[in-house]
Formats: C-alpha cells, sequence, structure tokens
C-alpha cells in the first residue's frame, strides 16, 4: 500500500515471448571521475512493462536515457532487434522508435495539444499547414490510443498528467514502439496515478514497450512484467516481477535488509505547552476552520486526498499566503507572519512540496543553497565570511549524511534524495522551533528516505515541532504522532498515529460512513 486507494485489478496478459526488442551489453558510462553506469547487462522484452529500480544515484534514469539517445555510454553496445545500433541523439532513437517522456516534460506551453503532438510533422496543403488534417490525425490517434484531450487546449494550462498525455501522444504519433518513462508519477495526485497506470497497461497490451522507471515499489509490482534492480550503477538482478515482494526489492535496492521501515516513535514530553497553536483558521476559496496545536517533539502530519488544502495551510502557516479569518500564536504569542522572511526571523521554517520550483537554487552549490537564509549570520560589514560559511553548512551536511558530495558540488548534479536532504540541512544551520514538511520524501528513494524519517524523529525529539504533510499512508502511519485528516478544504477528523489504521484515514479522507 503506498497511495489513498488499492489498485486497481490486474487483467495484464502473459508477456509475449520472443528475443528482446532491445538488449543492452557492458554499457558503462563516466561523468568526469564518477560511473553512472557500470558494465551494465540488461534485455528487454516487446511488448513488455520493464520495471528500473534503485535509489537515486543507481544508474536507472542514466540507463533509460541511452536507451533514448540523450546520453551516448562510453563501453558496451546497445541491440534493437538483434542489430547492434549507436543512438547518438534522441532524433536517432525516434528512428529507431525510441522516445523518452523525461521528469521534466518537453512541451511548449504556449501552443495547442494538437500543435505539441504534430510538432515538426504538420499536415501541409500548398506550403501551408493543414490545421483540419492535423485534427482529423489526431481524432485517429486518440481513438487508437484512448487518451481523451481537447486538441485545442492550451498545453501550459493543463495539469501535469494530462501534458504527460499529451507526450505519450507526441510518442505514438511518430510510430514509437519503445516509451521511456522516467518517474512519471512522481508529480501526480494518487488518482492520476492510477489512470497513468491503465494508460501504461493498455499500451503494452497493444504491443508498445514500457520502461518504466519508478521510485514506487508498489507501483513497479502492480504494473511491471519484469523489473531490473540496480545499485551503484550497476545491476544487482533482473527477475520476473511476479517473483518479487516489497520487502525483497528494497533488500535489493539498498543492499541489506531494512528491518524497520520506520523510525521508532519518541512520546514527546507530557504537558508540554503547544509551540504552535491554529485558531479556526481559513483563507477563502483554499481552506476553511482549521484548528490544531503541535507541541515541542510532537510530529503532526495532515493527510487527505490532494487537492483537500493541506499544502494551502501550510503556505499560511509559513507566511506565503494571507489568512481571511482566524488566529494562530506561536510560543503563546499572537503570530501572523508578514511573508517566509517574517516567519523565518520568528523560528518557522518550511521545507516545500517541490524542491526544484520552490525550494533549491539547482545550478548553485550546496554551501550557497544551505547558507541562503542565514547569510547574516555570516556577513561582517556587508562581506560574507566564507570560512564561517563553510563550517556551518559542513556541520549541516554532516547531519543530514550527504552522500557522494560535498558542499561546492552543484545542485543539478545531485540525486533527489541529496537535494531533499540538503533542504533540511538549511534549516540545521540555524534551527527554528517549529519546521514545516510538505511531502519530505517525494521522489527519494527507499534509502534516502529512511534517512528523513530518521531526521524528522531526531528533530522532534530535540524538542522542535514538526507539522507534516504527506500523501504516502503507509508514512503518515508510520512517523505521525497525531494525524489531522483533510477533506474538501476542511478538518474533518483527527486520529492518534499510534493507533490509526489505513482504514480509518482512508474512510475520512474519502468521506465514507464507518457504518
Amino acid at each position: 500500500m503506498g497511495r489513498l486507494d488499492p489498485p486497481g485489478t490486474d487483467d495484464r496478459p502473459p508477456p509475449p515471448g520472443g528475443g528482446p526488442i532491445i538488449e543492452c551489453r557492458g554499457l558503462t558510462k563516466r561523468f568526469g571521475g564518477t560511473a553512472a553506469l557500470a558494465d551494465v547487462d540488461v534485455a528487454i522484452e516487446p511488448g513488455t512493462v520493464h520495471a528500473l529500480v534503485g535509489e537515486n544515484g543507481a544508474g536507472k534514469s542514466t540507463l533509460g536515457k541511452i536507451i533514448a539517445g540523450i546520453h551516448q555510454p562510453d563501453e558496451g553496445e546497445v541491440l534493437v532487434d538483434g542489430d547492434r545500433v549507436e543512438i547518438r541523439s534522441p532524433r536517432a532513437a525516434l528512428g529507431l522508435g525510441i522516445t523518452m517522456v523525461a521528469q521534466e516534460l518537453s512541451l511548449v506551453p504556449g501552443r495547442s495539444v494538437v500543435e505539441n503532438i504534430f510538432l515538426g510533422m504538420e499536415s501541409h496543403r500548398g506550403g501551408i499547414v493543414d490545421s483540419r488534417a492535423d485534427l482529423e490525425r489526431f481524432d485517429e490517434l486518440v481513438k487508437r490510443a484512448g487518451l481523451a484531450l481537447d486538441p485545442r487546449a492550451t498545453v501550459g494550462n493543463l495539469s501535469v498528467a494530462e501534458q504527460q498525455r499529451v507526450e505519450i501522444l507526441r510518442a505514438l504519433a511518430r510510430d514509437a514502439r519503445i516509451i521511456v518513462l522516467d518517474e512519471p508519477t512522481a508529480r501526480l495526485s494518487h488518482h492520476e496515478a492510477i489512470a497513468l497506470r491503465d494508460i501504461v497497461r493498455d499500451l503494452a497490451s497493444n504491443g508498445v514497450t514500457v520502461v518504466f522507471v519508478s521510485h514506487f515499489l508498489d507501483e513497479v509490482l502492480d504494473l511491471a512484467d519484469r523489473v531490473t534492480v540496480m545499485r551503484n550503477g550497476a545491476v544487482v538482478r533482473t527477475t520476473d516481477t511476479a517473483e518479487e515482494t516489497h520487502d525483497s526489492l528494497v533488500e535489493g535496492i539498498a543492499g541489506r535488509r531494512l528491518d524497520a521501515v520506520f523510525p521508532q516513535r519518541r512520546t514527546p514530553t507530557a504537558g508540554a505547552e503547544p509551540l504552535i497553536t491554529l485558531n479556526d483558521l481559513s483563507r477563502a476559496g483554499e481552506f476553511e476552520g482549521i484548528s490544531l496545536d503541535v507541541h515541542p517533539g510532537e510530529i503532526v502530519m495532515l493527510a487527505g486526498l490532494v487537492g483537500a488544502g493541506r499544502s494551502e495551510v501550510a503556505r499560511t502557516v509559513f507566511g506565503a499566503t494571507q489568512p481571511t479569518d482566524g488566529t494562530m500564536t506561536l510560543l503563546g504569542r499572537p503570530y501572523r507572519p508578514r511573508s517566509p522572511r517574517d516567519a523565518i526571523a520568528q523560528g518557522v521554517a518550511m521545507i516545500p512540496e517541490s524542491r526544484r520550483t520552490e525550494g533549491l537554487l539547482m545550478h548553485r552549490r550546496v554551501a550557497d543553497n544551505v547558507s541562503l537564509p542565514h547569510l547574516d549570520l555570516f556577513t561582517t560589514v556587508g562581506i560574507i565570511q566564507s570560512r564561517g560559511e563553510r563550517q556551518a553548512v559542513g556541520r549541516a551536511v554532516d547531519d543530514v549524511r550527504l552522500t557522494g558530495a560535498s558542499i561546492d558540488s552543484p545542485m543539478n548534479t545531485l540525486s533527489g534524495g541529496n537535494q531533499q536532504k540538503s533542504l533540511f540541512a538549511r534549516w540545521l544551520v540555524d534551527p527554528p522551533r517549529v519546521l514545516i514538511a510538505d511531502e519530505p520524501t517525494r521522489g527519494v528513494d527507499v534509502g534516502a528516505k529512511r534517512a528523513i524519517y530518521d531526521l524528522l524523529v531526531d528533530l522532534a525529539a530535540e524538542g522542535m515541532a514538526i507539522l507534516a504533510i504527506s500523501s504516502e499512508i503507509d508514512e503518515v502511519l508510520g512517523i505521525a504522532h497525531r494525524i489531522i485528516v483533510m477533506r474538501e478544504s476542511r478538518a474533518v477528523g483527527e486520529l492518534d498515529g499510534a493507533t490509526a489504521t489505513d482504514t480509518e484515514l482512508m474512510r475520512l479522507a474519502f468521506g465514507v460512513d464507518a457504518a
């Protein structure tokens, strides 16, 4: 179980026989002095969903990008339909029927759906683009693929899930027979992720081969025919997914048995006054009448479906938006931050939901990102004292156990797990009293997840108040002391994290009567 309702029934046909449609032999890829892939062998059968799993930095995305022509191997060979090929570019890959839908979608936001799908291959009449003919081609394409979209909708106005459908239709319009999906559900809501699984199953049933890169192991077990486990740039094993379990995949990915996914819950000090309190807090159009408190040493989780208003509450507590009604208190005193800067000054910090767009400067060093909110601590007469900055950042980075990188590494070279750890390190330079963490483990691997859980529990044990948001049921139940469930912009129930069940949580989130 990973999300807020169970997966659909699995009626996939058995994988077809015959030789592999694509085979990688002895692939090695280096970036500078780092080996991203080391002597990788993998064979992918036609018409199957073949998953690649591993920790961030294990090499799975690099392998997908070599198959799609984005990277070229330093050693080894790729065979398509048994023939050795050199895939020197995405265009060359497309000529072989291979394309990739990356985490960062490559669409033209100001153009329509149909224009994006047929970009570069438009129909023409007399040297002019024939829009009517493209619409007819679009209708035929969506009927064949079973994906409903408004052809005239502007792509920039679509949801991420809808944009992914545009990418898939664009691939099919170019006769792609192998599609690499790189973390396709990392940014989707639960229902969107379930819908994408159905799309992937339909693609495979129609003979399209899908290489599926994912951190969500339950998703892989539900969807994939075969799975390749990778660790440190090498292949651990490739097996039929039916032979794997969640625990066996975790052990293969981590290289060790993880006896406990979550750290032991520590009991907050009894009788302590709350550090932060929300009293009937509202923001028109986003959430209404939220009342809660968080004590020192306590982890309170906001749970519920995407769109329930959880992140909007967090942003208001952090001063990014202003409430329209209700009050807040911090350390027993009135609290109404005018901005995030004001919140930070009063001892409230936040890990945002999207580290790339809201949290990090991707082209700056780790040190720059970690010290950013605290530059006044290292500044004398307007000059940053780099020695003090480096010492403080170094201690914070050590505390979060950043691996495989230094404080001088560019942020965009780090794995997702290390990027997320860097955000936590930011708030260890000058620790806040209250930490808000919105989806703290989104898009990170199982090893990094455990490290983040340990960090949250340790920070709470040191007396910090943690207000966290998660869409993963097991995560909510695994680390929360108390759970506030939201539905349709309101708090609809409170559960004890130590005794709550997934059924109770789901009933509250979906508004199902307990009877």
